[in-house]
């Protein structure tokens, strides 16, 4: 089971349209082994799914919110202080509600099959 006393619990995804970042999260979802169906949730902010090893993941995507204030209304601040594991991709339309401990993840394209992948926190 996802340690989350050893793990981090928030994964912010960086990177523009097309960049790659709902595919990373895919990649991740199958390495964790999610049942689910695993895609973008563009217009319901955030998808639950479930993995054999991770317990419960909320995959968020906050490309639509206008502010922080909207992204409390659609119950990020749940997700993100729930102890489970949190996907987030567009985190900087509501940057101040990440955790102080989120790691970091930005995909830049290079050209259509490569990709620089920078983490940090």
């Amino acid at each position: 089971m996802w340690n989350s006393k050893k793990h981090k619990k928030a994964l912010a995804f960086y990177g523009a349209m097309g960049a790659g970042k709902t595919t990373f999260i895919h990649a991740l979802c199958t390495v964790l082994q999610v049942k689910d169906v695993v895609s973008s949730p563009t217009f319901a902010i955030i998808n639950e799914y479930r993995s054999v090893i991770a317990g419960t993941i909320y995959h968020m995507d906050w490309y639509r919110l206008k502010d922080e204030e909207e992204a409390m209304q659609a119950g990020v601040e749940d997700c993100l202080y729930s102890g489970n594991l949190c996907l987030i991709e567009w985190p900087e339309k509501a940057g101040g509600l990440l955790p102080d401990d989120a790691v970091h993840i930005h995909i830049e394209a290079i050209d259509e099959e490569t990709r620089r992948i920078t983490i940090g926190q």
